[in-house]
């Protein structure tokens, strides 16, 4: 009997890209899936095209149209919060304009059997045809669920138990938990500080669109790099850190705590024990240098 998994989608300005989507995840091999979508109001018509989609495919379903959310983050919790969950066992988060390996669900569900939570490395792909694995497996270290993401959004898959109690988190906490920016990053902090066992696949099971309206994308590239350190230096990273900390505080450790609030003395604080914060080298240095240079 093949295992079902519920795809929650969430779509904006998408018609460019979301049909060939939709058919790499219908076409996901030894698993019955079922996709509910959620369409931001978009001006391209991809409100038309979803409808059109699911009455073609009734494993297609879709969510009330005509919300605002401003952002694929309050799109996805809207998905986690509105979305039936029927005879599930797994659910896996999708953005609108990747296209999906045949085997990325089952390979994912064998790597859940002991873990509740799922994420992989992505090809990231550019229209011309150029190609890069981007590389997220590096080892957990202590404090890396406070600064990053496990990878992105659209690699996880998680178990129906963990996937009830993220729900209800967000659910009894929706004001501050849709005031984090990046949905991604919320679900590594809730299931790294819970103690959730979460796997990090070494395998690429998707290739992961780059275009102009990535809300965040691959980083590699210095175009990719000079933004993310804009968003350092103009505090933004600083205070998605902060809510982080806010919800999901650390107790009896006071190392963390201290030194975000401490001022330039303790950027300095945090700059020296940069390996418990970041997993991969590369961003290591780089938040190293954000600290010394008292941008974050």
């Amino acid at each position: 009997m093949k295992d079902k998994v519920l795809v929650l989608l969430a779509a904006y300005n998408g018609k460019q890209w979301i049909e060939e989507q939709v058919e790499s995840i219908l076409k996901q091999s030894n698993v019955d899936v079922r996709i509910v979508i959620s369409v931001d109001v978009s001006t391209d018509g991809t409100e038309e095209l979803v409808q059109s989609m699911a009455a073609k495919h009734p494993n297609v379903e879709f969510l009330p149209m005509g919300k605002k959310f401003g952002g694929a983050a309050r799109n996805f919790y809207r998905l986690i919060m509105d979305a039936d969950i029927k005879d599930d066992e797994y659910i896996a988060l999708s953005d609108q304009d990747d296209i999906w390996k045949n085997d990325k669900l089952c390979r994912a569900i064998a790597n859940l059997d002991k873990n509740d939570f799922y994420s992989s490395n992505v090809t990231a792909f550019w229209e011309n045809g150029m190609q890069c694995e981007i590389v997220k497996s590096q080892p957990f270290v202590d404090y890396d669920y406070y600064f990053e993401a496990a990878g992105p959004g659209c690699t996880y898959v998680i178990k129906k138990a963990a996937y009830l109690e993220l729900r209800k988190f967000i659910i009894d906490n929706q004001g501050p938990v849709c005031n984090i920016a990046l949905h991604d990053w919320f679900i590594y902090a809730f299931a790294r500080s819970g103690n959730y066992k979460w796997y990090i696949d070494n395998n690429s099971g998707m290739l992961y669109r780059q275009h102009a309206s990535n809300q965040v994308g691959a980083n590699n590239s210095l175009r990719s790099i000079f933004k993310r350190l804009s968003l350092v230096k103009n505090k933004w990273y600083r205070a998605e850190i902060e809510k982080i900390i806010e919800l999901f505080p650390l107790s009896n450790d006071r190392f963390l705590h201290k030194n975000i609030h401490s001022g330039y003395v303790g950027n300095l604080k945090l700059m020296f024990h940069v390996c418990r914060l970041r997993r991969r080298s590369r961003d290591r240095v780089l938040l190293a240098m954000a600290l010394a240079l008292n941008f974050f």
